[in-house]
């Protein structure tokens, strides 16, 4: 019996491995492979000598890049805006999503998951132009309507104060739909034996969302704020590049890292400098993720990822 048994389990992985070899070479073409581009941060690349034929300047491109005041600026934009994004969006969607399971006729929550759902398909060039069409200075909803009640035209794309907050409520619209699925989903899957047992208890509804509801999605938030957090050093580079049209007066407050890569390559054409930004960036995405996953092991180890 245990030999059969033994075969089975023995074909079984040998199947599952076949299964997942495709999906594995794609992650080392992908993924693995390019790795081997990192060497450029450390190396002055000319074209005409290739990647391993070009001079080793060992940190110089890091230095540079240090010693000038945009690591700083494109630091704090990154970091500052994506934990803005996450703390925003998270919130809004648990809140979303516990309306939504509270809603009793189905027809209406259709409704509800698909004009919250729908921004999210939407591309960032069809969003830069929706943006566009308020924000212009002459033709722009916006100033017509400040316009209509006296009030000088602004000139949006100039006033670099303001993007942050803009670009928190665009990034909000666009992705509640999508994280407020999830949470939702999540509710669904709750045993509604808990809520049976406090309505004969006599709570109230709120007291069912603070003390079921909230506590038993805390996992789940967790684990999708783990996830996001290995992002907060890759921004959305259609949003930072595309929505604010490379102003360059909103560099201040819209700069991130990788508007910075693009035009490093684009602009100046300084490949090492632009492998050295990518690879500081993973580096301290990489760190990030492990931080806040031992912090949460260290306050809940159920709630952490590894």
């Amino acid at each position: 019996m245990s030999s059969k048994r033994s075969s089975f389990l023995k074909s079984q992985t040998r199947d599952l491995t076949i299964l997942a070899v495709p999906a594995l070479l794609l992650l080392l073409l992908l993924n693995y492979l390019p790795m081997g581009g990192l060497v450029l941060a450390f190396k002055n690349y000319r074209y005409d000598q290739g990647i391993f034929g070009s001079d080793w300047v060992g940190l110089k491109n890091f230095y540079f890049l240090f010693s000038s005041q945009d690591a700083w600026r494109i630091t704090r934009n990154t970091v500052g805006l994506n934990l803005l994004f996450i703390v925003t969006v998270t919130a809004g969607a648990v809140y979303f999503a516990i309306l939504l399971s509270e809603i009793l006729h189905k027809k209406f929550i259709r409704l509800y998951q698909t004009t919250l759902f729908f921004p999210y398909f939407l591309s960032w060039p069809v969003v830069a132009l929706i943006v566009f069409a308020f924000l212009d200075v002459d033709l722009g909803i916006l100033n017509h309507l400040l316009g209509s009640v006296g009030i000088e035209p602004v000139m949006w794309y100039s006033e670099a104060g303001v993007w942050p907050l803009l670009l928190v409520f665009i990034t909000f619209w666009k992705s509640i739909g999508y994280n407020t699925l999830i949470y939702y989903a999540g509710i669904m899957a709750f045993d509604r034996s808990y809520y049976e047992a406090a309505a004969v208890d006599g709570a109230t509804v709120t007291q069912m969302r603070r003390y079921i509801t909230v506590p038993l999605l805390i996992p789940l938030v967790t684990i999708m704020t783990l996830i996001q957090l290995g992002h907060v050093f890759h921004s959305d580079f259609g949003l930072f590049y595309m929505v604010t049209r490379d102003s360059g007066a909103l560099y201040p407050a819209t700069d991130v890292i990788d508007t910075y890569v693009y035009r490093s390559l684009r602009v100046v054409g300084d490949t090492g400098m632009a492998a050295a930004v990518g690879f500081y960036q993973a580096v301290v995405g990489f760190m990030l993720v492990l931080l806040a996953n031992a912090v949460v092991r260290k306050i809940n180890k159920e709630n952490s990822m590894f």
